[in-house]
This record gives C-alpha cells, sequence and structure tokens, in this order.
C-alpha cells in the first residue's frame, strides 16, 4: 500500500478488478433454484448474493483504502478521513436477480469531498462494463462510448425501473409527447444512455447507492445528469440521465419531485 494517493488510471484499475470479481460471485448464484429470498424491514429483498458481493467490496476497499469512507446498501456505513468516499450497491435490481432477469448491476462510486469522480457499472450476467471518471471520459468495454444525439422527444425511448412509483399523470404526459417507455431498467436505463442505445433514463425514487455512479457516466459519454428539478445532483432522491440534447425538453414535461414526491 503506497502512502500517495491513486492515479485515476490506478483506481479505474482497482474498481474494474473488483466490480468484475463481484459479479463472478453473483453469478454463482443467478438463476439457482435455492436461491433464498430474505425480505429487509422495508419489504425489499436480499440474498446471499447481495450479502457476499457487498463483503467483499468492502474487504477490498478497505484493504486497499483502510482510511476511506464507505456507504453500502446492505451495511452499516464506515467512516473515513481521507475525504474520498465509496458508494455501493452490490446488486443493483434485486427484484430483476431473483427474477432470474440478467439487468442487475454491481455498482460502485466514489466521492472526493462529496462530489462523485467516478463511477462504475458493472452487468455480470450480460457481460457489459460501463464505466467513467472525471475528465477521463466513458467507457464501455474498454472503448470509449458516447449517448445518442436524438433531439426530441417524439419518437425516442425513455427507460425506467417500474411504473408504480411514478407521480400522477407523468406517465401519460410522456406518453402524448410520442416517448416510447420501456423498464426492467434500474442501472440498465443509465448503461444504455450512455452507450447510446436510449435517449432517456428516469428513477422518480432512488437511493444514493442506485444513481450515484451515473452522474460521472453519463457527463463523461456528452450527456446529462440532474434530478427532477434540474440540479446536478446524485443525493435528491431521484435521477434524470439523458442524451442532453432532449434533457430540457424532458424535464418540461417531468413535475419537480420536489412539489410531487
Amino acid at each position: 500500500m503506497t502512502s500517495l494517493p491513486p492515479s485515476p488510471a490506478e483506481l479505474v484499475d482497482f474498481v474494474v478488478e473488483i466490480a468484475n470479481e463481484a459479479g463472478r460471485l453473483t453469478l454463482e448464484y443467478f438463476q439457482d433454484p435455492s436461491l433464498v429470498v430474505d425480505r429487509k424491514l422495508d419489504g425489499t429483498p436480499i440474498t446471499a448474493a447481495d450479502r457476499g458481493a457487498e463483503e467483499f467490496l468492502r474487504e477490498q476497499i478497505l484493504g486497499r483504502f483502510p482510511n476511506d469512507a464507505i456507504v453500502g446498501e446492505e451495511g452499516d456505513d464506515v467512516a473515513g478521513t481521507t475525504g474520498r468516499s465509496w458508494i455501493l450497491d452490490p446488486i443493483d435490481g434485486t427484484k430483476s436477480f431473483t427474477a432470474g432477469v440478467p439487468l442487475y448491476a454491481n455498482l460502485i462510486a466514489v466521492l472526493d469531498n462529496d462530489v462523485p469522480t467516478l463511477g462504475m457499472i458493472n452487468l455480470p450476467a450480460l457481460d457489459e462494463m460501463v464505466y467513467a471518471t472525471v475528465g477521463g471520459g466513458a467507457f464501455h468495454n474498454g472503448d470509449p462510448t458516447r449517448v445518442s444525439d436524438t433531439d426530441e422527444l417524439r419518437g425516442a425511448y425513455l427507460m425506467t425501473s417500474g411504473l408504480t412509483y411514478w407521480p400522477e399523470g407523468a406517465l401519460e404526459r410522456l406518453t402524448a409527447e410520442g416517448m416510447t417507455i420501456r423498464t426492467w431498467a434500474d442501472a440498465y436505463g443509465y448503461a444504455l444512455v450512455a452507450t447510446g442505445r436510449v435517449a432517456a433514463m428516469v428513477d422518480p425514487l432512488a437511493n444514493l447507492w442506485d444513481i450515484a455512479p451515473m452522474q460521472v457516466i453519463i457527463e463523461e459519454a456528452g450527456g446529462r445528469f440532474t434530478d427532477l428539478a434540474g440540479n446536478r445532483s446524485v443525493a435528491s432522491g431521484n435521477g434524470v440521465g439523458s442524451n442532453g440534447a432532449l434533457h430540457d425538453k424532458l424535464l418540461a414535461v417531468l413535475p419537480d419531485a420536489g412539489r410531487t414526491l
């Protein structure tokens, strides 16, 4: 372990390595008919794959960066002294995972003094990985990636994780504008935006670990990431990632989360 801060390239190499290993761990449980699905206090599912992947990530991070902070979905927060924080979601899309749908992800974000500087979306069942660092560009399976140039809502594809927690009337307004809405998204939706395959992804309700990696990834791919009110933030409890060209038009149709949720 070096006393010097890691370079961006060293940090990326480390994150790619541990994300790949966490992904392989989850694949050992994926589509296993004997997998036990427990319920957390909030009613959401959790499995041995969630627990094991986060434990592995925490061990690797603290072994390499013992003074960094960690915030993860399945464990207690770890305080740090370096100003660097790791935000972990061992399985984003656990409902997809337990249903045998291969669109779940391992998510890792690095924040320096609360500012996102690295984002990782690993999709192990699809063998896809999208990551980015501030100023370093966005990459899909090791190759540079860019958002689409679609600038009209009509005909554009919008991803979301589900329909039950959307504000009343919002979906109707989007479809009236001619957008095509697809679900089962979670982190996969943001990966599709960053790789130019869809125009936008909307999370009307999300935790920090669900969207912490997305600002860096979407922006470095040439798009925009904000909350529903248009603020450039990953801590608002919701998120909108787009190719940038239609972002303002999309926000004009979406309700302000502060008024509706």
